[in-house]
């Protein structure tokens, strides 16, 4: 219970440090960082100390907690964790903001752009969620489709990472410099957080192996007389 503890700590401790904490390196350096710290490890670490788990477990009996007892069984709630779905709102959204004018439009527009920092913060939660699937949630979701969808899903944040190393999001004008190291900085931080998701998925798989070959083993165990 305490390593789930500390490692919910360190996922809300990326989250707040993303947006309010003080990063190194050049504007689009800075930007990577955070966005790494609050869309990407932040979300990973507090998926993996089972947020909903932790909620439930803290929240009184009350209406707070019978909604999201109501919320989190819901059909809407299995469709949104389904993993490819996650995977197309989070990767998708992350496409929208570089690749298209939606950059330049939330620097024009405060209140878009306030509204990126949590869109961002949620989406990756959502997908690291899908993903590890540690938390009851509606709906089963296999290893075969999960472990699939990660790596595809890192394939296609790779493939954003090295467009951007190529020529920065329309309508701004970061130094070249500073842009390539944004993007390589967005590349393997991308796949340091890959590979974590995928030890998670390879510990499930082993409990899961490990489990039916108990169960084998006890079966085959018992005289055949007295099944």
């Amino acid at each position: 219970m305490w390593r789930r503890d500390r490692v919910f700590a360190a996922g809300c401790a990326a989250v707040v440090w993303g947006p309010a904490g003080p990063v190194p390196g050049g504007p689009f350096t800075a930007h990577t960082t955070r966005h790494l710290l609050t869309a990407v490890a932040g979300p990973a670490l507090l998926a993996v100390a089972r947020p909903l788990t932790l909620v439930l477990r803290l929240l009184p009996p009350g209406r707070p907690r019978r909604g999201l007892l109501r919320v989190a069984p819901s059909p809407a709630a299995g469709w949104l964790l389904f993993p490819p779905v996650a995977a197309a709102v989070d990767v998708g959204g992350l496409w929208l903001l570089y690749r298209t004018d939606l950059w330049e439009a939330a620097h024009r527009h405060p209140l878009l752009g306030g509204l990126l920092e949590p869109h961002m913060l949620l989406a990756g939660l959502l997908f690291a969620m899908a993903v590890c699937r540690l938390d009851p949630l509606r709906g089963r979701c296999g290893l075969p489709l999960r472990a699939v969808t990660l790596p595809a899903a890192g394939a296609a944040h790779a493939v954003l990472a090295k467009s951007l190393y190529l020529s920065g999001p329309p309508g701004t004008a970061f130094a070249a410099a500073g842009l390539r190291a944004g993007a390589r900085l967005m590349y393997y931080g991308g796949d340091a957080v890959e590979v974590f998701l995928a030890l998670v998925l390879a510990v499930q798989w082993y409990a899961a192996t490990g489990r039916r070959r108990a169960r084998q083993a006890a079966r085959d165990a018992v005289p055949a007389g007295t099944r």
